[in-house]
């Protein structure tokens, strides 16, 4: 569809819907490691590091497609292999300034993941300078690959207090809400083209159970 039709105000409302969806609906999320450029030693005779040093973790919202793991029977046993693919919103990306590179990793529950492609996906209407998401491909790190602590959730057999999520908060454009900072940006709201939501970001927790043993919706009002 042509530029004279399609403007960034129309850009922009297609990213708001997709961020909206993805963190106000879904709520999936990957959390991502990316090497240290300035903490890693390069050896430069190989133009290789020896030891990697990840920054802290960011967390990222996203949705996740997920590959049901395949099982070789080798000379040591059984291996397991497991891809992943997250599809992430690519404004979200820029808001936030992060920079996704292949070599880095990120974990999906329990798993941690070397990414092993990240592609800007399709143009929006046409339009090069605007991207529609970005995917990324994962693959299943080795234990001794990649070894840190695992962040929630992750499955429901652990007794770790994050193996299981109770609580979830919407974003809906608020630099915070009842978790911290979200970073989230909604640009029609920046652009005073549509005003905040008034009720603010809901969310789903032990609150809205009147027997406290459950999440439900929960509402201030």
């Amino acid at each position: 569809m042509g530029r004279l039709f399609i403007t960034p105000r129309e850009i922009d409302l297609v990213n708001d819907l997709t961020k909206e969806l993805i963190k106000d609906v879904v709520g999936q999320k990957i959390y991502y490691y990316s090497i240290s450029l300035t903490k890693t030693r390069i050896n430069t005779l190989y133009d290789e590091a020896p030891e990697k040093i990840f920054e802290n973790p960011v967390e990222i919202n996203c949705f996740v497609n997920y590959k049901e793991p395949t099982y070789n029977i080798g000379k040591f046993g059984v291996d397991e292999t497991q891809n992943l693919e997250a599809y992430i919103q690519y404004r979200d990306l820029i808001d936030k300034g992060i920079e996704i590179d292949v070599g880095d990793f990120f974990s999906y529950g329990d798993v941690f993941f070397e990414i092993v492609s990240a592609t800007k996906i399709k143009e929006l209407f046409g339009q090069i300078e605007y991207g529609d998401g970005f995917r990324l491909i994962g693959k299943q790190a080795r234990k001794e690959q990649f070894v840190t602590h695992v962040i929630g959730p992750t499955d429901e057999k652990y007794s770790d207090a994050d193996a299981i999520q109770e609580t979830f908060v919407q974003q809906r454009g608020f630099e915070s809400n009842e978790e911290g900072k979200t970073g989230d940006v909604r640009e029609l709201q920046k652009r005073e083209v549509l005003e905040r939501p008034i009720s603010g970001p809901q969310e789903v927790s032990p609150k809205g159970s009147t027997s406290g043993e459950s999440s439900s919706f929960y509402d201030d009002e």
